[in-house]
């Protein structure tokens, strides 16, 4: 019998709760009702209260609620939320989470879900889960599932789709994921222009015994791969798409957020670094361009998605912020340098092919390490540069065994 978190407000919302803790119970596994709610008195009897919840974070639930403030009480609750389930699947006491809710409800109930490892069974029932929901679900596997009318009580339509959510969740906690073989984890960024150089290295990683997981270089990509780092499964890094860090500095839309980069030195694990794209920054459609960019060199890449061309002195502050990056890594690292292109466009030819920016880029990357830096007369994308890149990374790994 696994159990399952049930947590919502259950002072506006404890009817709906009740409903689907029943049905979880129905279905032979035990549900656990967490009261978040800050407005009345709970309408059903939870199995840990919302003081219980609030002294998770060290909040003063009496305090706050006097002050009748609905928006600073939710914001509370996003912060002690997350706290106590966090602790009750550390302990063991949970195998799944399922919450209901509008904004408010919606905001506690992801936040809660957030705090639980990659994995996890975690069901968010959502008024807001049709539209834009990426703040909500961050670098988490959270299932968000309409709620299509507004959680307000039980009629013909939520009773539907409440029993499929509580049906859901309890599948989710009933089947054990196949994983197969356990293999030491590497994990790698990539992009469309470094498709290649992956997948050689992959290949060569994978000969050697380990498991290589991909991921895309777009910004939420990056900032998932950070977060499955810090998770502590991984056991070395193949970042040779950096590229996120162009949107970041410059302004493009696939930026990662300032702490790109930073999870390896946290799980102190080896890591290769290559300046993968970082000769380009991502924006939309042409016409979504700001502005201020107009002159720029643009390639563009297809209709919706246009490239422009970094220029001599945006790489020379990319070189020096990916070699800090990489300066904190002190489980082994080598920055990789492919001289003759960092993408397949900026190749000699290539519509950004700019040796001028280039040379910047590894001027800046040299002359702020204080790591291995090797170069290569390759590009990115030759084998020989890619096989290079994963027999470091083994060795580096090796060296720590």
């Amino acid at each position: 019998m696994a159990t399952i978190a049930v947590l919502g407000t259950l002072d506006s919302k404890g009817e709906e709760h009740a409903f689907v803790a029943a049905l979880i119970a129905r279905h032979g596994h035990k549900p656990l009702l967490i009261d978040v709610g800050t407005g009345g008195p709970a309408t059903v009897q939870p199995d840990i209260t919302r003081e219980q919840v609030a002294a998770s974070a060290g909040i003063d639930l009496a305090a706050l609620m006097a002050k009748k403030d609905r928006g600073e009480c939710v914001v509370a609750m996003t912060k002690a939320a997350p706290a106590c389930v966090a602790k009750l699947a550390a302990e063991g006491r949970i195998d799944g989470i399922i919450s209901l809710g509008g904004g408010g409800g919606t905001a506690i109930g992801t936040a809660a879900m957030r705090a639980l490892p990659l994995g996890f069974p975690k069901l968010m029932v959502s008024t807001l889960a049709a539209g834009n929901v990426a703040p909500y679900l961050g670098t988490k596997d959270i299932t968000m599932m309409p709620s299509i009318a507004d959680v307000a009580g039980l009629n013909r339509l939520s009773r539907v789709i409440f029993t499929r959510a509580a049906g859901a969740i309890c599948g989710m906690v009933s089947v054990e994921p196949t994983i197969g073989a356990a293999k030491p984890l590497i994990v790698a960024s990539q992009f469309g222009n470094t498709t290649t150089c992956v997948t050689e290295a992959k290949k060569v990683l994978e000969a050697a015994g380990y498991e290589v997981l991909v991921f895309a270089a777009t910004g939420t990509g990056g900032r998932i791969m950070e977060s499955v780092i810090e998770s502590g499964i991984v056991s070395g890094v193949l970042d040779v798409t950096t590229t996120e860090w162009a949107d970041e500095l410059v302004g493009g839309n696939l930026n990662a957020g300032p702490e790109r980069m930073d999870a390896a030195a946290k799980a102190n694990i080896p890591v290769v670094v290559a300046p993968g794209c970082l000769d380009m920054v991502n924006f939309g459609e042409k016409a979504s361009v700001p502005a201020k960019f107009a002159g720029r060199n643009f390639y563009i890449h297809n209709p919706q998605i246009t490239l422009m061309r970094t220029t001599a002195d945006e790489c020379r502050q990319l070189g020096a912020i990916v070699a800090k990056k990489a300066n904190a890594y002190q489980a082994g690292t080598a920055i990789m340098i492919p001289r003759k292109a960092i993408s397949v466009i900026s190749a000699a030819g290539q519509p950004f092919h700019d040796a001028v920016a280039d040379e910047a880029l590894f001027t800046a990357l040299k002359s702020n390490a204080t790591v291995t830096v090797q170069e290569f007369d390759l590009a990115i994308n030759d084998k020989e540069f890619a096989q290079a890149c994963a027999y470091k990374l083994i060795e580096l790994i090796g060296c720590r065994s």
